[in-house]
């Protein structure tokens, strides 16, 4: 794990402080970091068939490329009352995995005054959604003289704990008004009948209202039909409040007819793009801005493959961009995806396995993101080609399957052994600064707690370090399995054949020079015992991983004079490369290193906070014919898929 030696209730005091001063101190939903890239949702134009929601993506935020041939992505006829629909907005919603849509249920060709409707839509996966249609005038009474229902929006009141839909209605003789009301739990229905949120205090009509909230202020940016139409914007801090405050200004950067305003924040920096339909045009103006308040034209940054009308742009992660590729397609001049981080979210000291029950690969991480190293679960992910991992859950929590620990769920391991012809798998984890072992039928799990530590006391003879980061290996010149484990030390003891209790008088500390901090590792090749370890403080950027070689698995070991395995990559801003596994494909001397690094591009500014918010990534192992290792070059690109 990397941490300085400190005693116990140092730790529990600075834990406790560090959750007085954040009261989450628990990983986000979803990290920022993982947004790489942006979903573009939007219509084309005022027939029918242009009327259905069609997607796009980007990489960064300012190139576009359409997908599934420019088509739609959702068959309107199927959603809606009218047969088309218009102005889609796409919401992440509060739990980080379920997205919401919101559309005008409206063909133009039978009237800017002839809907009355709104569609509903929600999707745990950006391809599959289940809509809903909510007719305003047929669910509320008093609506007889409705005339329409514009652009309908949804945010997290988190106030509420709830959904708010905002769109603009008319009624026969009245302006056009931002109303709202909240979906019901399932997002099919509005709770209550629609209320007032937004009136200009001009009494002018307002439509296309978007909000986007930024340091406890809700911006609410709108189309103002007055005599002189345009986007502006009003702010508040609560949003039923009815205490807006209005800029008077113009956001505007064009004298052309503009509508359909949408805000949206650039990964991994502070500035906003705010973008609205020139629908006179047939094309969008994108602005840049830091505070909502001032914006720059930055149309010539801007290209895309097709002519959208009023939408919306979502960040979205590897994973998800993944997932719509492999539906649609992926364009041809969209650039390559990287593949590390190998997992999404905050991940750190991954032990890999190739399973030969199951012909997978899974890594066992420890769950990073937590205030001090604070977690206390662990779980697992699969993968059939080491590129594309699947989450498998929580497969240990300390707080509900171990009696003897409850806390500091650290760095685990994990072997797979056929007794009497049946599969096991046995995991040994970090909880509470000692080792534990697991036992289970599978490789997800469930596992079954010894019911005591394994490891709860330092090998005779060491005064400092931590009984931590335990790793298992069987020798396969003679069947044995061994536990190392320690911070400072590299302990070792021969494993029992039960896997679940040591041999007793087989403990023994494994002389290393003082580049040894901890995170043992060690693999067998071509006659050699190779031992690899982990160098520096988890939260320095010059955390890295060395090498020995033995001819036992017991040492002594040789040290190279070259003896990095893998350190940061300061050009491509790869900092903290450390503690790892490696896994070799099945039948082949084919090599990989699973390991944690600072979490990109954040971790580098967070100071010791860096530690606890790591990352984990793939890259190929190779060695050098005298049977030595080459130096890996940590990348971002990652590995290709391994058959």
């Amino acid at each position: 794990m990397g941490k300085l030696q400190f005693s116990l209730i140092l730790f529990l005091l600075l834990t406790s402080f560090s959750k007085a001063q954040n009261k989450s101190g628990v990983p986000p939903v979803i990290a920022e970091k993982d947004l790489t890239a942006y979903l573009f949702v939007y219509f084309t134009g005022n027939t029918v068939e242009e009327e259905a929601v069609r997607y796009a993506i980007s990489a960064d935020g300012y190139h576009y490329y359409h997908l599934n041939d420019n088509k739609p992505v959702i068959d309107s006829k199927l959603i809606s009352s009218t047969g088309g629909v218009r102005d889609p907005h796409i919401l992440r919603g509060d739990d980080g995995k379920t997205f919401y849509m919101v559309l005008t249920d409206m063909t133009s060709s039978k009237g800017w005054d002839s809907n009355r409707a709104m569609v509903l839509l929600k999707s745990t996966d950006l391809v599959n959604w289940k809509s809903s249609i909510v007719n305003i005038q047929t669910t509320f009474p008093g609506n007889e003289n409705l005339k329409r229902v514009w652009a309908p929006q949804t945010i997290y009141d988190a106030k509420a704990g709830k959904y708010m839909i905002y769109f603009s209605m008319q009624h026969t003789g009245g302006p056009d008004i931002i109303y709202y009301a909240y979906a019901n739990k399932d997002f099919t229905a509005l709770e209550s009948e629609p209320k007032v949120l937004f009136v200009p205090k001009a009494k002018n009509a307002c439509i296309d209202g978007d909000i986007i909230e930024k340091d406890g202020v809700y911006h609410l940016f709108y189309k103002t039909e007055t005599n002189t139409p345009g986007i502006k914007v009003a702010t508040t801090t609560d949003l039923t409040s009815g205490n807006w405050r209005e800029n008077d200004n113009y956001l505007q950067q064009t004298k052309e007819a503009v509508e359909g305003a949408s805000v949206f924040k650039l990964n991994h920096t502070d500035e906003y793009i705010l973008m609205y339909d020139m629908y006179m045009k047939g094309k969008y103006q994108f602005t840049k801005t830091k505070d909502l308040e001032h914006f720059t034209v930055i149309d010539n940054d801007i290209s895309m493959d097709f002519h959208p009308r009023h939408g919306t742009i979502l960040p979205i992660t590897r994973s998800e961009l993944k997932a719509l590729i492999a539906k649609w397609g992926k364009p041809a001049a969209y650039p390559q995806i990287n593949n590390n981080p190998a997992l999404e979210g905050y991940h750190a000291d991954p032990e890999v396995l190739y399973a030969e029950k199951t012909g997978k690969y899974y890594i066992y991480p420890t769950s990073d993101g937590f205030d001090g190293w604070g977690g206390y679960y662990f779980k697992a992910f699969s993968s059939d080609n080491l590129v594309d991992w699947k989450p498998e859950g929580i497969i240990l929590d300390l707080k509900k399957d171990v009696s003897w620990a409850n806390r500091n769920a650290w760095a685990p391991c994990i072997v797979e052994k056929k007794i009497k012809g049946k599969y096991q798998y046995f995991y040994y984890f970090t909880a509470a600064q000692k080792i534990g072992v697991a036992v289970s039928d599978n490789p997800t799990g469930p596992f079954i707690d010894s019911g005591k530590a394994l490891v709860s006391t330092r090998p005779e003879g060491i005064k400092n370090g931590q009984e931590i980061d335990p790793d298992v290996f069987t020798d396969p010149k003679t069947g044995k399995s061994y536990l190392y484990w320690g911070n400072m030390y590299m302990g070792v003891a021969e494993l029992n054949h039960d896997m679940i209790s040591l041999k007793p008088g087989t403990t023994k500390v494994i002389a290393v020079n003082d580049s040894y901090r901890e995170g043992t590792y060690v693999i067998y090749r071509n006659g050699k015992y190779y031992f690899m370890w982990s160098e520096d403080d988890t939260r320095s950027p010059n955390y890295k991983v060395r090498y020995g070689i033995s001819n036992s698995p017991l040492g002594p070991i040789e040290t190279p004079k070259d003896n990095i395995v893998i350190q940061g990559n300061k050009e491509e801003g790869i900092y903290a490369t450390g503690h790892n596994s490696v896994v070799k494909v099945p039948k082949k001397d084919e090599w990989y290193i699973v390991y944690h690094r600072f979490s990109y591009p954040t971790g580098i500014s967070m100071g010791d906070a860096a530690g606890f918010h790591r990352e984990v990534a793939i890259d190929k192992l190779e060695f050098n014919k005298d049977g030595t290792i080459k130096q890996v070059v940590p990348t971002h690109a990652g590995i290709s898929p391994v058959k």
